[in-house]
C-alpha cells in the first residue's frame, strides 16, 4: 500500500471515530500515535519515540513535552497533543517555550485532526508564530501530501524540509493574502488594478465605486478558470463542454434510463463536472478516458460507457442536502450509496470497476 492509500485509510479511520474519542488521552492512543505509526515510526520503542519528554525551560526544571521523536540520540520533533474536541488556537505557547530548549528542528501541535508544523525560519532556535504547513487529516489536499511524506521515517531529512519550509511558509501567506483581498478588496490593491484601465482621480469615492466590481471580476474570473481546467481535463479546449463524446447507440433500453424531460431546466453544475471527472480518473486503468461520458437530466447525471444508456457506470443525485452514488448490480437492480461529499467516490472504485468490467467483456 503506497503512502496516499495509508493516508486514505487513515483518514477513514478517524472520521469514524472522532466521535466516540473524547479525552486527550483517548485522541492520543486511539489517533495521534497510529498518525505516527503511519510514517513509519515505532511508537512503542522508547529510543524513538519519547512520551513525556523532559524539556526544562529556564528555571522549571520537569517541564514536559507529549512526545519526541528521536535521531541519533537527540530530539528532532517536538510533539504536542490536545483532545480532538480542542481547538489549536491559543495552545502553541507551551510548545513554543519548549522549543528553545532542545535541538528539535520541527513541532507538532495537533488535536488527532489537525496538524500544525513549525520550525525556526524567522529567528534560529526560536518557534515561529506561523505554522509553514497545517494539515486537516479528514481533507488532506493533493499539494500536501508530498509535503507530509517528507515526515516519514524512511525519508526524513532536516536540511530538506527546513528548505521548502520558507517557500510553503510564504506560499501559505500569499493565498490568505489574496483570499482576503477577494474577500474585501483594500483601498491600495483597488488603485493598483485602476492604475492601467483608469486615468482619472483615483479619489475615495472611486475606490467605493469599483470595490464591488473588483470583488465581482476577480472572483467570476477565478470560476471561469476552474470551468476551464475541467473542460480541458474532460477532453475539451476550455470552450462547450459535450455531455456525450460519442452518440447513444440507437437502441436504448427505457427501464435502464428512464426518460427525462429535456429542457433549459437541466444544468451540469460544476459538482457534477467535477463527480463525473474523479470517475473518469477512477477508470482510467481499465479504459481510454474518452470513452467515459455523461448524459444530464434534470434528476442525476449518469455516467456511461462509450455513450451507450443501457451501459451506465453509475448515476449521481447531488443536492446541497443529499449526495447520492447509484450503481446498477449485474441485473441493473440500482444500489445506492449516501455521499458526505464527492471526494468519497474513491472509496467506490472497486464496485465502479467492477460495471465496467461487464461492460468491456
Amino acid at each position: 500500500m503506497d503512502f496516499v492509500d495509508q493516508l486514505k485509510q487513515f483518514s477513514k479511520r478517524v472520521e469514524t471515530m472522532r466521535e466516540t474519542v473524547q479525552t486527550e488521552e483517548a485522541t492520543k492512543t486511539a489517533i495521534i500515535m497510529p498518525f505516527f505509526a503511519m510514517l513509519g515510526y515505532d511508537v512503542f520503542n522508547p529510543l524513538e519515540f519519547v512520551p513525556e519528554f523532559t524539556a526544562d525551560v529556564g528555571i522549571k526544571k520537569g517541564e514536559k513535552v507529549d512526545y519526541a521523536i528521536i535521531k541519533d540520540g537527540e530530539p528532532v520533533i517536538l510533539i504536542e497533543c490536545k483532545s480532538i474536541s480542542e481547538k489549536l488556537e491559543k495552545h502553541d505557547s507551551q510548545l513554543f517555550r519548549y522549543f528553545g530548549t532542545t535541538s528539535a528542528k520541527f513541532a507538532i501541535l495537533t488535536n488527532g485532526i489537525m496538524y500544525r508544523f513549525y520550525t525556526d525560519l524567522d529567528s534560529p532556535n526560536k518557534m515561529d508564530d506561523d505554522p509553514f504547513l497545517t494539515i486537516n487529516i479528514l481533507d488532506v489536499r493533493d499539494n500536501q501530501v508530498p509535503e507530509l511524506k517528507k515526515f516519514c521515517k524512511s525519508v526524513f531529512d532536516i536540511d530538506s524540509i527546513f528548505s521548502t519550509a520558507s517557500e510553503l511558509k510564504y506560499a501559505n501567506e500569499f493565498k490568505m493574502t489574496m483570499k482576503s483581498q477577494l474577500d474585501d478588496p483594500t483601498d491600495d490593491f483597488i488603485r493598483l488594478f485602476l492604475q492601467g484601465c483608469y486615468s482619472g482621480p483615483k479619489t475615495q469615492n472611486v475606490i467605493e465605486k469599483f470595490r464591488p466590481i473588483l470583488k465581482k471580476a476577480l472572483n467570476d474570473l477565478i470560476s471561469e478558470m476552474m470551468n476551464d481546467k475541467i473542460k480541458t481535463a474532460l477532453g475539451g479546449s476550455g470552450g462547450t463542454v459535450s455531455p456525450v463524446e460519442q452518440k447513444p447507440q440507437a437502441e436504448q433500453d427505457q427501464e435502464d434510463l428512464p426518460e427525462e424531460k429535456k429542457g433549459p431546466n437541466i444544468v451540469t453544475t460544476e459538482e457534477e463536472l467535477e463527480a463525473y471527472f474523479i470517475i473518469k480518473n477512477l477508470l482510467s486503468e481499465m479504459v481510454s478516458m474518452k470513452d467515459i461520458t455523461y448524459k444530464d437530466t434534470e434528476s442525476y447525471i449518469n455516467v456511461l460507457y462509450k455513450g451507450n444508456s443501457r451501459k451506465w457506470i453509475c448515476r449521481l443525485r447531488l443536492t446541497d442536502n443529499q449526495k447520492t452514488l447509484i450503481i446498477p448490480d449485474e441485473n441493473k437492480k440500482e444500489i445506492k450509496y449516501q455521499l458526505a461529499d464527492i471526494y468519497s467516490i474513491p472509496e467506490y472504485k472497486d464496485q465502479l470497476a467492477a460495471v465496467l468490467e461487464r461492460y468491456i467483456k
